[in-house]
């Protein structure tokens, strides 16, 4: 007991001139002081190997000139800023990047809205009709990325597909045998929808789960209020869930920007670079061209332009909460 005593009063002992009880470590074993560290360890460095790495070895290449004898022989040598300056004073390159935002704010804005009328629905269903509409979601997004692509490339075809199929039933002969993939604005349409399709149940579960965290008086008392439906959202709903849609929409930025695996599955950034963006640029540069150095740096100013995006909004963001 007075050893057990004795331990308690060192632990809460105050710290000289302030009065502040502090735990006193030193009397912990060695490996009790290392463990957590020894558990996250793993962590820390899986991760540093698979995003940290990669970065800093892209971000080397970028300054060096590495083609395919290079990657065969080695021997890269440095060459400053000469990629970045080849791409800067590329007009193509500028055309890739404003396609590439547009394409983004089309897909991302798409995909909240849609979402968000999609929790509301699930909101307002019955049990059996929410768990219905729940599970088709999961099932929509639990399909591999390649196999939805496949499926889309199929409905959409000229000869056999079902969307040709349907539309001249309804009366449009003239797609019949109609190409998609042949005409840009199509193919850009066909790859939204897809990603739209793809995006959307994450998102709406998501909001639907961070719905049921709003108090149901808040929206009985509007209601009384005589508040309708929209106003309830936009007034008590929304505000309260603003960080979720803040985190979503981050998430989706991220998302949308770097995809890649839809875009060269159904047109390879065609037709006519009608759906090229950056990351399919890269691989462009790199793999046709063969000038990886190209590709490093067309990734690492896509990454910085990301950075630049999220930055921006974190600070709009912060600024807003601060004036609440």
């Amino acid at each position: 007991m007075a050893v057990a005593e004795a331990e308690t009063t060192t632990a809460v002992a105050p710290a000289p001139g302030t009065g502040t009880p502090v735990p006193a470590r030193r009397g912990r074993p060695l490996w009790v002081r290392v463990l957590p560290y020894l558990l996250v360890a793993p962590t820390v460095l899986g991760t540093a190997y698979l995003l940290a790495y990669p970065l800093v070895r892209n971000l080397l290449i970028s300054f060096q000139k590495f083609g395919i004898g290079q990657l065969i022989r080695g021997g890269a040598e440095f060459v400053g800023f000469d990629n970045y300056r080849k791409i800067l004073t590329d007009q193509m390159f500028w055309d890739v990047v404003r396609r590439t935002f547009v394409y983004t704010a089309i897909n991302v804005g798409l995909i909240l809205v849609l979402a968000t009328l999609v929790a509301v629905l699930i909101g307002a269903l019955g049990k059996w009709m929410r768990f219905a509409v729940m599970s088709g979601l999961v099932l929509a997004w639990a399909i591999p990325v390649i196999a939805a692509t496949t499926v889309f490339q199929w409905l959409f075809q000229s000869q056999l597909g079902v969307v040709n199929w349907v539309l001249v039933a309804l009366g449009f002969k003239q797609y019949d045998g109609y190409a998609w993939f042949a005409h840009g604005t199509s193919t850009f349409a066909i790859i939204v929808v897809l990603i739209v399709w793809q995006s959307v149940p994450f998102a709406a579960l998501t909001l639907y789960a961070a719905m049921t965290t709003v108090p149901k008086e808040l929206h009985e008392s509007a209601q009384i209020d005589g508040a309708g439906g929209f106003k309830t959202f936009w007034l008590i709903t929304f505000p309260i869930l603003r960080p979720m849609f803040g985190l979503i929409l981050c998430l989706e930025i991220i998302w949308i920007f770097k995809c890649f695996v839809q875009i060269w599955a159904i047109s390879q950034g065609g037709p006519g670079n009608a759906t090229l963006t950056l990351p399919v640029y890269a691989y462009q540069i790199a793999q046709s061209l063969n000038r990886y150095d190209l590709g490093a740096a067309i990734s690492m100013v896509t990454v910085l332009l990301l950075t630049v995006v999220l930055l921006a909004y974190f600070r709009q963001m912060f600024k807003e909460e601060g004036e609440l």
